[in-house]
């Protein structure tokens, strides 16, 4: 057997630079590059290895640990999960900086390859700087952490366990049912120490992501249920994206006038002005689909993994018989629900059941203009929400629609945390696939800018937005420098509402008066955050970083910088100062929070009272 001998870091670059992944006969390099910030953990090992032996693979450097993460999250989101890159840390707080970033790749079931460094294996410096001493279990690590965020985790404490680590890490990412972040964690000592690697193990891998097909069986048991049913209603999730299927599921909806509805990961899926569009579903959906959804005898679910927030804490769905069929590529989501289960994928399941269904001649049973009078009362909200005009100044909504009619309808929108999800969900008019790139399994607050580096790396033939709030731009905006080092242009529009205004309007809305959520300074009457609000500059803070910047406080001053920031070259901020409260809310949706039970509030025992009576009326699936 013929070996090369290279450091265990070396050998783990040399790997990741050969690995291929093959869907519908097209072939794909699968890992692009590494992004990553060095330290003592990592710099020496896997840090000579990127400066001297890095082959193919592309080096970014990050600016936050956790931001890089969501920046290469997001690549592989816009990617529909066939590119990565890998992201590398030293150990301690370098590495804990990831988990968040992490979990929400996870909970998005998008494939990232963390790489964070580790204890010396050999214990000889015990305990290295940063290291974590357990005193009950030696064996734990700061890195153990990434357990319960991970879909395969693994330490290697000897060169030689690369060999299967690797190829496990690989069997997880690229499997659609089972991706999510993959941990290797790497004890700084190993990551230098030599091994003679077998040669074949850096022979250059495909992987075949083969379509799974659905079983004929669960094909006839899902045409059986459709048959005796006759307000069906099609939920779309990010399944659907991901599987290329969206042509298959237009298809399946016009042949059958089955209404689709879109969960803010499947949105996009269908053209916001197609007949059958009803738009958002759930506690952010528009007053079209949830109608619908109240109403329809059977929901069918495809690629989706039935959030709360889709299900409106499983209240959406009103009719006393509704049943489920779910497609989806994991078992452990189209078994939910009590449904019944097409575990295949997407573009596969669809094409399949339209041909059962169409052999038995099955159509819905929707009144002749009924789906189309839902879709115009909506087109019509949006509408006057677009229009809206405010006493004090520019209106969330408003700036939205002007947004929306002033960039390109190929530009990409990137968005994660607070209220700006609701109002893009149930208002935002996509016409493309692929242009509305939300995160919002794990709405983290700080994706939104480095999740646009990341899609700007995805795709640099589109314009790219991040919106995102105050709030978060303030949590997380550290990847805007790297857009600027890396010459990835992105255009920030950060929305001014001072604060965290849709926890504030959550809060609101269960019998508070407003506590803590708002960007005020501490008054000197009552002691607590209620004076005038802070006058934060975003624009000159933007230009501190070496982006361009503008200000508009008006819809003529938007459109104007909309219309310069695309002419700019380098990564650009605007400023939107709008009125806070001027979300929308929701539309015969509802959403189940803890609101306690005992307070010396009247109003909050009330609110208790409310949601309890609302919870008991939920039917249990």
């Amino acid at each position: 057997m013929s070996t090369i001998r290279l450091t265990m870091a070396q050998a783990l670059l040399r790997f990741l630079d050969n690995q291929y992944i093959s869907v519908d006969g097209v072939e794909t390099k699968f890992v692009q590059g590494v992004m990553g910030i060095f330290g003592h953990g990592n710099v020496t090992g896997i840090g000579e290895a990127l400066e001297r032996s890095a082959g193919s693979l592309t080096y970014v450097q990050g600016k936050n640990e956790q931001g890089m993460v969501h920046a290469a999250a997001a690549f592989a989101k816009q990617k529909n999960r066939q590119q990565i890159y890998a992201c590398t840390t030293s150990i301690g707080p370098g590495a804990l900086n990831m988990v968040t970033a992490a979990a929400t790749a996870t909970v998005n079931r998008i494939p990232v390859l963390l790489l964070p460094g580790d204890n010396f294996a050999s214990r000889q410096p015990d305990p290295v700087l940063q290291q974590l001493e357990n005193v009950s279990d030696y064996t734990v690590a700061a890195t153990d952490a990434f357990k319960p965020v991970s879909k395969f985790w693994d330490r290697i404490v000897r060169p030689e366990q690369l060999l299967t680590a690797a190829a496990q890490a690989m069997r997880v990412l690229t499997d659609p049912a089972e991706t999510g972040s993959v941990t290797l964690a790497l004890p700084q000592d190993v990551q230098a120490e030599a091994y003679d690697y077998p040669l074949s193990f850096f022979a250059k891998k495909v992987h075949y992501i083969d379509r799974r097909p659905a079983a004929p069986e669960a094909v006839e048991r899902a045409a059986a249920l459709l048959q005796g049913k006759r307000r069906p209603l099609l939920i779309a999730g990010g399944g659907v994206l991901y599987a290329a299927a969206t042509k298959e599921l237009a298809a399946f909806a016009e042949t059958f006038g089955i209404p689709v509805a879109e969960t803010q990961a499947g949105k996009s899926v269908l053209p916001w002005n197609h007949p059958l569009q009803a738009g958002a579903i759930g506690v952010t959906g528009s007053l079209a689909a949830n109608k619908l959804a109240q109403t329809a005898d059977v929901i069918i679910g495809v690629g989706t993994r039935y959030s709360d927030f889709t299900t409106s804490s499983k209240s959406a769905f009103g009719h006393p018989d509704v049943q489920f069929v779910n497609i989806n590529v994991s078992a452990f989501d189209s078994a939910k629900l009590n449904g019944v289960s097409i575990t295949a994928d997407a573009r596969e399941a669809l094409g399949a059941l339209q041909a059962a269904l169409m052999q038995a001649d099955y159509r819905a049973g929707y009144g002749a203009g009924e789906i189309a009078a839902l879709k115009q009362e909506w087109d019509a909200e949006v509408d006057r929400l677009y229009a809206l005009q405010h006493e004090e100044g520019l209106a969330q909504t408003r700036a939205l629609g002007v947004i929306n009619e002033t960039i390109d309808s190929s530009s990409v929108i990137v968005c994660a945390a607070g209220s700006l999800p609701g109002d893009l969900h149930r208002l935002w008019r996509p016409v493309e696939p692929k242009t509305y790139h939300m995160e919002y399994g794990f709405s983290c607050m700080g994706y939104e800018v480095a999740g646009a580096f990341g899609a700007a790396i995805a795709e640099p033939g589109r314009e790219v937005y991040a919106l995102v709030g105050d709030g978060s731009y303030l949590m997380m905006h550290s990847e805007l420098v790297t857009s600027l080092q890396e010459g990835r242009k992105l255009t920030v529009l950060l929305f001014d509402n001072h604060g965290f205004q849709c926890i504030h309007n959550l809060q609101r809305g269960h019998g508070s008066d407003g506590f803590g959520n708002e960007f005020r300074y501490r008054s000197e009457d009552t002691g607590r955050l209620t004076g005038s609000y802070l006058p934060i500059d975003f624009a000159a803070h933007a230009r501190s970083l070496g982006a361009r910047a503008y200000k508009a406080s008006s819809a003529e001053e938007l459109q104007q910088a909309l219309i310069a920031a695309k002419n700019e070259t380098v990564t650009t901020l605007i400023e939107i100062a709008v009125v806070p409260g001027t979300n929308t809310g929701g539309y015969e949706s509802w959403w189940n929070v803890g609101v306690p039970a005992v307070s010396v509030s009247e109003k909050v025992v009330q609110a208790h009272k409310d949601m309890q009576e609302r919870i008991d009326a939920v039917q249990l699936f």
